[in-house]
């Protein structure tokens, strides 16, 4: 995976657990800051650091865009979506190397 590429993506405390939906120009860079709490907020205070979706875009203004429109969804909505890509809630982390 292109580290420098748009994405959005959705991390989770365990499965059907808390929530966390965010966009960056660099997943890989961001997702190890979430893992490794380097950044004070909501994931370090709510332990949420399992990769459990993500999607990547060509460009940050699609991918905000498709973040707002995600973080408007209910929760049945951002779980089936997991799920239709990660049945299993698996930390896809390795998967991005």
């Amino acid at each position: 995976m292109n580290e420098r590429q748009p994405a959005v993506y959705i991390l989770a405390s365990n499965r059907n657990g808390t929530l966390y939906i965010g966009v960056t120009s660099d997943l890989v860079q961001r997702i190890w800051e979430h893992k490794h709490d380097v950044v004070p907020g909501f994931t370090r205070r709510y332990g949420v650091h399992r990769l459990v979706y993500f999607e990547v875009w060509g460009s940050i203004a699609d991918a905000t865009e498709r973040e707002i429109q995600l973080k408007k969804w209910n929760r049945a909505w951002k779980i089936q979506l997991i799920e239709s890509v990660n049945p299993e809630w698996r930390d896809l982390w390795e998967e991005l190397f």
